[in-house]
């Protein structure tokens, strides 16, 4: 690399933000993140575009001190960030010094168009004229995000002398993989003095008047005025408002609690991206904003209820993406599902292999699962027989997969070097154990992927009826049921009342109590005795400090509550767990769960993190954050619609235009709630619920009267 133009000046506040409350706008194929002042001190901030930061640093100064914070906050649709802020005392420029407190700096900015916008207005407060020396700092290290992320490279390509202008500066790096990635800084005044790392102005603000200053960050050069940042801003929100009214709406008669509905929902407006093949969530800001195809399978899982497009989306953009080839290097195998793929320089040149990366055991079954499960939901079977050779293909992987293993599960190792050691969700090189907390030699045969593919098959011979085709449908009907025998005979501990997590390449059960058995009872492959054993378990002290289900029991090895995954409360594991239960009829532990995550989702602004740690809940006390969560992330903005359908006892059935209740609940303190626009079929109805007395009961409130509602008490 060429180091003439690192930021020398600016190094000191490198990893500062690591503390600090973060903030994240995205569109398109850019977001990016600064803390409460609107500063990104190239810790984890950044502007980020296709994986690669673009904008490690931007930091506004006033006469050379930064401005004392009032406020930080994204809007309501995540499409603005504004930072209110005010002066330290200021020394003279040609005239009066400013004492603290009298220049408001109001901060704004958007991203369109993978396009930074920023309003910068200060305003007067004080009663005589003043002249300001406004600074904004900044830097690009074009570092591929696996670099900001922390792996090291031997080599890396070639940062361009910047080009600076009268009123611009360009940034410019050449890469190994010999693409030039550009950074374009544009301002709407002249700066008094501009520089590679810095711009300043001398700005005269009248007594008692303001003035603003506009700047773009692209990588084209372009002139920054307050239309354009106006139009920009319209753009942005008129997008948020299109994603945020596709489906249905929930409303409660608690305003709180609305504000958690509303703050899911633009979180997941926020993480869609509008791609050719239909909206897909992109996974969360800021180490996971591209399609993983996990993620996006079951955020699309979670909102099916209420928006069955999402799932359209995403389905199509994954088997646009199925794997026609084998390549121990990604992981892929004829029929294989995608994991996750990145657009940046390392995977680019094959320095991860995560360009495009198939090595998640689970995806293939959860998208057979949400194919089955959206053919039910609409009715829609004109789009699932042009998937249908997809979902051949990728139960063809599985059923190829499950005839390698003694017992025909379906089992993971990675491919080479470089790949996922672990490959469910629980991806972190020690989230799969023995009791005595060993690391077990793979193949992994996971307890909650044995269970998606019990559902897969049940899924395929249910499509494969309506189309016709018996023999595969009772094909795969057996094989279903051969899956759910061996998982009860192999996976089942009489001496922990429990599932194992995993059984080893020596076949031998990992006999550790997980939340991993949430995701089984999901799919429904346990029988009812066995399944109401593992709920009172999960609803125990051990799972449950109060936030919702750990990911591991308090007792087992290996638990902590500051891990990553063994031993901290994941929302959309908690989602998972709840709708197992809902499964079995156990209605009211589905209540308490719901309570339990809105109020943790109230000390933490409404928005769910990706996780939080497991700490037992303490009065008084929030729930204790974990430091680099992702935040938003799609599948816990989601776990709030699983939630509250497992709470509701909702289903639809597309193909006869029925709404299906069963057993509805409310959760506390809420006595009325709407779905109003649930789309089923070709038509929308209205379904409303609310406590009467010791009962929930279920009504229409208007929309089509051809569409059945068939409450089950």
């Amino acid at each position: 690399m060429n180091d003439a133009y690192a930021p020398n000046e600016i190094t000191e506040d490198l990893h500062v933000g690591e503390t600090r409350a973060m903030f994240a706008l995205k569109a398109a194929h850019s977001f990016a993140v600064s803390d409460a002042r609107g500063d990104m001190l190239g810790g984890a901030e950044g502007m980020f575009r296709n994986d690669t930061r673009v904008l490690s640093h931007w930091i506004l100064e006033l006469g050379g001190i930064k401005p004392s914070l009032l406020s930080g906050t994204v809007s309501h649709d995540n499409v603005l960030f504004t930072a209110d802020l005010t002066n330290e005392p200021l020394p003279p420029i040609g005239g009066k010094a400013a004492p603290a407190g009298v220049i408001h700096v109001q901060r704004t900015r958007l991203l369109w168009d993978n396009r930074l916008f920023e309003q910068i207005h200060l305003h007067n407060f004080d009663d005589s004229d003043l002249t300001v020396l406004v600074c904004l700092r900044f830097h690009a290290d074009f570092r591929d995000i696996f670099e900001v992320r922390g792996m090291k490279r031997e080599r890396r390509g070639d940062v361009l002398p910047p080009d600076i202008g009268k009123d611009q500066v360009r940034l410019a790096y050449r890469g190994l993989d010999d693409v030039m990635r550009r950074t374009v800084i544009n301002f709407s005044a002249t700066p008094t003095q501009l520089g590679p790392q810095r711009a300043d102005f001398e700005i005269a603000l009248p007594r008692m008047d303001g003035v603003s200053l506009y700047i773009e960050v692209g990588d084209e050069p372009m002139q920054p005025t307050r239309e354009r940042y106006r139009s920009a801003a319209a753009a942005a929100r008129a997008t948020v408002r299109r994603r945020r009214h596709r489906g249905a709406c929930l409303k409660s008669n608690a305003r709180l609690f609305n504000n958690w509905l509303d703050r899911s929902r633009a979180d997941i407006a926020l993480l869609v991206a509008d791609l050719p093949t239909g909206p897909y969530p992109y996974a969360g800001i800021p180490w996971f904003s591209t399609p993983f195809g996990r993620d996006g399978l079951i955020t699309a899982l979670q909102t099916l209820w209420v928006d069955p497009s999402l799932a359209r989306g995403v389905l199509a953009y994954l088997a646009s993406r199925q794997a026609t080839e084998t390549s121990a290097f990604r992981d892929s195998a004829l029929g294989k599902i995608m994991h996750e793929t990145r657009a940046g320089e390392m995977a680019s040149l094959g320095e991860v292999p995560f360009g495009l990366y198939y090595g998640g055991v689970d995806s293939t079954p959860l998208f057979v699962m949400l194919a089955g499960a959206y053919a039910e939901r609409t009715a829609d079977l004109a789009f699932i027989d042009n998937l249908w050779p997809s979902l051949k293909a990728a139960l063809g992987w599985i059923e190829t997969t499950c005839d390698a293993h003694s017992h025909g599960f379906l089992a993971y190792a990675r491919g080479a070097e470089g790949g996922l050691v672990n490959q469910g969700w629980k991806d972190s090189n020690d989230s799969v154990f023995h009791a005595d907390g060993r690391i077990p030699e793979g193949p992994i045969a996971l307890i909650e992927v044995q269970g998606y593919v019990y559902a897969a098959l049940r899924s395929m011979a249910w499509l494969a009826d309506r189309r016709g085709e018996g023999e595969c449908a009772g094909r795969w009907r057996t094989r279903a049921t051969s899956m759910r025998h061996a998982v009860e005979e192999l996976f089942w501990d009489e001496e922990m009342a429990f599932y194992g997590i995993a059984r080893d390449g020596a076949d031998a059960l990992c006999r550790v109590r997980t939340s991993n058995v949430g995701h089984l009872l999901y799919t429904g492959l346990p029988r009812k005795k066995r399944a109401r054993q593992v709920i009172r378990q999960l609803r125990s002290a051990a799972f449950d400090g109060g936030w919702g289900v750990r990911t591991l029991a308090y007792e087992q090895a290996r638990f902590n509550p500051m891990s990553y995954h063994d031993g901290s409360v994941w929302p959309h594991d908690v989602a998972m767990s709840a709708a197992g239960m809902a499964h079995y009829g156990e209605r009211d532990d589905v209540v308490r769960l719901v309570g339990e995550t809105f109020e943790a989702a109230t000390h933490f602004g409404m928005r769910l993190p990706e996780l939080f740690c497991g700490f037992p809940r303490r009065a008084g006390e929030p729930p204790v954050a974990y430091p680099v969560a992702c935040m938003p992330q799609a599948w816990a903005a989601g776990s709030m619609f699983m939630l509250m359908q497992s709470c509701l006892g909702m289903d639809i059935d597309g193909r006869h235009g029925v709404v299906r209740v069963r057993r509805p609940r409310l959760p506390q303190g809420i006595d009325r709630l709407i779905v109003n626009g649930l789309e089923v079929g070709t038509a929308r109805v209205n379904v409303g619920f609310e406590r009467i007395g010791g009962r929930v009961v279920t009504f229409r409130e208007g929309g089509a009267p051809d569409v059945r509602i068939r409450v089950d008490q």
